[in-house]
């Protein structure tokens, strides 16, 4: 067995060589878990837990289509092979333990996680987008204030929270 200190040692090579994805914001995508932690602790409906999966699957992609690209893995359809690999890692088990479709958890006839992975995938797409739009507005290419790339996902998904609560509550 390893003492503490030469497990640290056994670390410090992957630390030094590991370099961050830079595809969304590292802040962000712990603020989606964070959000997704609380609402399924505090029982939220399923609709709004299911916005913060969709957004951080989605978060996840991004990290890995980038990290793909710096390792310089190119191939004809990576992009949409790697957002159906984590979507169905996370959607395939949900599936297999009954999450998803159970006949109870609807709304508007479509399962309450699945509207939600959705629309929580889409607003964090669109606030993406609005972050990339918004810098090309501005001189440099910069944000037009702080933390905007975290905000802005923010902001969304909350809206959308604050929206599927009222809807469902």
């Amino acid at each position: 067995m390893l003492n503490k200190s030469a497990k640290y040692l056994l670390v410090l090579p992957v630390l030094l060589v590991a370099s961050p994805a830079l595809a969304v914001c590292p802040i962000c995508t712990v603020a989606v878990v964070a959000g997704l932690g609380l609402s399924r602790y505090l029982g939220i409906d399923d609709t709004v837990s299911g916005l913060w999966i969709g957004a951080l699957i989605l978060a996840t992609v991004l990290w890995t289509i980038i990290w793909f690209n710096k390792k310089g893995w190119r191939f004809v359809g990576r992009d949409v092979l790697i957002l159906l690999t984590w979507y169905s890692l996370v959607v395939g088990p949900l599936f297999y333990y009954e999450i998803i479709g159970h006949p109870l958890n609807k709304i508007w006839g479509i399962d309450k996680l699945i509207l939600g992975i959705l629309v929580g995938s889409l607003s964090f797409a669109a606030t993406e987008w609005l972050d990339q739009f918004m810098r090309k507005q501005h001189p440099e290419n910069k944000a037009h204030f702080k933390l905007q790339k975290v905000i802005l996902p923010i902001c969304g998904l909350l809206i959308f929270s604050l929206i599927f609560y009222l809807i469902t509550r």
